[in-house]
């Protein structure tokens, strides 16, 4: 892989998880990491591992102006950005009877609209050449049982992945999607299920995984930085899976 010295990178909810592990791997490699995320504790632990080569912004991607806000400093300590990574999401699992239009709103404000709120903002800081990636999910190519308002707000990030490509192509800019699998974050904690249905739901899943595992956020970072990087400067539209082959073996 290049270097990434002397380029700069955004990431919503960069604190914790994947958006940890990609901030990690790109200061790693040389360049400068503006985080963006809601907990304090978190935030406060990134930026004390980061250091200089961080930007750290405590705010929530469903309201406008904490990511005026975060956009802004961007600006100020870095002036251009040369990617973005739409990472922050949130994530539950019910049944369809009991799904109800706030749950609906609640998942898609903060995956979708979120995300497109987020794209705006950072439009304007987006040099020729940057590269834009949404975190996306496997389940847009599995049935999995009680996912189906999650899995439909991350199939929205694809769809917005390819058809932003076409839409922003003449600007120089790339959009991509990574669609990780069964990884272990913190996130798992907070589908919405009791800690013995998630247990069985994760020994479910191990036993259907080809390599009898759960990733890392490293392994997925790597595959975000690749699409970040002039090394995937060929690749725009795409989804890259990485999932251990659970959707497709």
């Amino acid at each position: 892989m290049s270097t990434l010295t002397g380029k700069t990178y955004a990431i919503t909810g960069g604190n914790s998880g994947i958006g940890l592990a990609t901030a990690r791997e790109l200061v790693q490699r040389g360049a400068q990491v503006a985080i963006f995320g809601r907990n304090p504790q978190t935030l406060s632990a990134t930026r004390h591992e980061l250091g200089a080569a961080a930007l750290v912004v405590q705010g929530d991607v469903t309201r406008h102006d904490d990511l005026r806000r975060f956009f802004d400093a961007v600006a100020q300590q870095f002036d251009r950005l040369d990617g973005l990574f739409v990472n922050a999401g949130s994530a539950s699992f019910a049944p369809i009877e009991h799904v109800t239009q706030e749950y609906i709103a609640s998942l898609f404000n903060v995956n979708f609209i979120g995300a497109v709120q987020t794209i705006q903002q950072a439009l304007p800081l987006l040099r020729e050449g940057a590269a834009v990636v949404l975190n996306s999910s496997m389940y847009t190519t599995i049935g999995v049982p009680q996912s189906s308002i999650y899995t439909a707000s991350k199939a929205a990030l694809e769809s917005l992945a390819r058809t932003l490509s076409a839409e922003l192509v003449e600007r120089g800019l790339r959009v991509n999607a990574i669609s990780p699998g069964n990884v272990a974050t913190p996130l798992l904690s907070r589908l919405g299920m009791p800690r013995t249905q998630l247990e069985a739901v994760a020994a479910t899943e191990l036993a259907r995984m080809p390599v009898q595992r759960f990733g890392s956020a490293e392994e997925v970072a790597n595959a975000v930085v690749f699409l970040l990087s002039p090394d995937s400067a060929y690749m725009l539209g795409e989804t890259l899976v990485v999932d251990g082959g659970r959707s497709r073996l």
